[in-house]
């Protein structure tokens, strides 16, 4: 197996916020939209709810695709990389959302958990060691296969 390093991991998560970015200005776009339609009356409605919305879908888009067949959200599809259990194999929905609320402990300390892929030896985060993966290289199957 060949570990993403931490650059190769950074342009995934700048890949995927582009795309959050974009799904989150339109739903924001809909919102206000919904609001100015009702005369301001939803506008506490709305933004209350909003943020859980909002974790709620980034979450799920984690959860499902890194323990999905792809193995890897769109960001890390495009960077070739994949999200593995200790032993390369597929991780399953619970281990994939351990890793994603972990990642709120990688963020505590001025992102010391996510510096630690530059310094571990199998390049993992703070997150990726609690909940036992790995991100890794996908490898080219051979076309004889």
């Amino acid at each position: 197996m060949r570990y993403a390093g931490f650059m190769t991991r950074l342009v995934a998560f700048i890949l995927d916020l582009i795309v959050f970015v974009f799904v989150f200005a339109v739903i924001g776009f809909a919102t206000k939209f919904t609001e100015e339609a009702s005369g301001g009356f939803l506008a506490g409605y709305l933004t209350s709810r909003i943020g859980i919305f909002a974790t709620l879908v980034y979450w799920l888009y984690y959860a499902v695709m890194e323990s999905s067949h792809y193995q890897g959200t769109a960001g890390k599809i495009m960077m070739n990389i994949k999200v593995t259990d200790m032993d390369g194999a597929r991780i399953d929905f619970i281990k994939a959302t351990v890793r994603f609320f972990s990642k709120y402990i990688s963020s505590f300390l001025i992102m010391a958990g996510y510096l630690m892929a530059l310094f571990t030896q199998k390049r993992q985060a703070l997150h990726d060691i609690i909940a036992g993966c790995l991100v890794v290289h996908r490898t080219l199957k051979n076309p004889v296969d």
